[in-house]
Order: C-alpha cells, then structure tokens, then sequence
C-alpha cells in the first residue's frame, strides 16, 4: 500500500479513508484488509492537517501585518483602501479557522513577534517613488488587537474625482 501512496495519493486515499469507515462501522477486516491500512503515512496525513491550518493562518496574519505595515508607512498611498479592505477580508479567514481550532489560537498568539518579524522583512521599500521609512522592528499589537475590527485604520475619505474626459471616438 505504500507503493500507492507514493505512486498515487488520490487512490490510496479513497482506499485509506473506505478501510477506516468500515472499522468505524464496527466491521472487523480479514487480515488481508488489515495489511492494507498503511498507518505510518495515515498518521502522517493527519498531522499534516494540522500543519496546513497553522500554515495557512500564519500566512493570513503575515500578510495582515504587512499591509498594516504599508498603511503605517505610507498613509497617503492610492492603495490604502485596497490594504485596508484586504485586511478585513484576512481577518475573517483567521476567525473562521481558528473558531475551527481553538488550541491554534492560544499557539498562534505566542508567534506572532516571529509573522511581524516575516511581514517586516517582506514590507516594500518605497511605494509611488517615497521611500519606506523606519518601522518598528518590534511587534506591538497582540493577536487580539490584530483580529480586531478597525485594526486596518480609520476608512479613508478622499475628495471624489472629476469623471476623465475621453479621448477619441469611443
């Protein structure tokens, strides 16, 4: 069974998944059905579950810290409404996943100087020509304060603007 595995994950699977039912329904395997449950890469699938959800908030709060980041140091910047909205739209993914895994939100909020440490690195330099200025190489928001609703800063109101002329015959 572990030539299916490395051969065709999707396959072994299905297989894994339809052998383990059948032991929850209470059925017990012939020997040749037990030599087919292959436990060692099952348990390894089963962690990597848990690897992907942490990965996957910890990516969401890098790029939350990072876009709070640009909004700090560059305020005036066309794109703030856009890291702003993006922010928001990251902080419910967060929520919803860790509703899903509470223990991640107890593990995650101890790692967050180390995501800030991430987003800071991976911060642009300049943006529309002003470059970045210094940031604070310290994280001083707690996990709370980050998935909290107006982390990303006060909406932004900026003076509507005149319709283009166009150009041409269309």
């Amino acid at each position: 069974m572990s030539d299916l595995y490395d051969t065709d994950i999707l396959e072994w699977s299905e297989r894994q998944a339809a052998l383990l039912r059948r032991i929850a329904e209470g059925e017990r395997l012939a020997p040749h059905d037990s030599n087919e449950l292959d436990w060692l890469h099952i348990a390894e699938e089963i962690e990597d579950v848990g690897r992907e959800q942490r990965n996957a908030v910890e990516s969401l709060l890098i790029n939350i810290l990072r876009h709070r980041l640009h909004i700090d140091a560059w305020p005036q910047a066309a794109a703030v409404p856009h890291w702003q909205h993006e922010i928001g739209v990251w902080q419910v993914q967060v929520e919803r996943r860790l509703r899903q895994s509470p223990i991640l939100r107890a593990e995650i909020g101890g790692e967050l100087a180390g995501l800030y440490s991430d987003a800071l690195r991976t911060t642009y330099r300049e943006i529309d020509g002003v470059p970045r200025p210094p940031l604070s190489p310290e994280c001083r928001w707690t996990l709370v304060e980050v998935l909290a609703e107006g982390f990303a800063g006060p909406p932004v109101v900026r003076p509507p603007q005149r319709p283009r002329k166009r150009r041409g015959p269309w």
